[in-house]
């Protein structure tokens, strides 16, 4: 599995849990339930607690940081209508 199709896996699990699970039964739930400034903080949270663990040259803490930032950045592109194609589609057309 290439790491594109499993980040398309956990976008369709955050998908699929936004509109079928429970908020007292799913983290990602209970965080959309809250709407976008919930979401929207959090990413800010994980993009401090990333910056805080490269600056402490921590690599372990730096990756578990940016799994949890990448991970409700998916969120957020979710709550916005985006996908990781658009993201990728973007970053594509700034590399030409």
């Amino acid at each position: 599995m290439t790491d594109i199709t499993f980040l398309n896996e956990l976008f369709a699990v955050i998908r699929d849990r936004r509109k079928n699970a429970k908020p007292e039964d799913s983290y990602v739930a209970k965080t959309f339930a809250k709407g976008l400034p919930r979401i929207a903080q959090k990413v800010g949270e994980e993009a401090v607690e990333t910056v805080i663990a490269a600056m402490k040259k921590d690599k372990k803490e730096l990756t578990s940081e940016s799994a949890d930032l990448l991970f409700h950045l998916l969120m957020l592109w979710e709550e916005a209508g985006l996908t990781p194609d658009d993201v990728m589609k973007e970053l594509r057309s700034r590399h030409k």
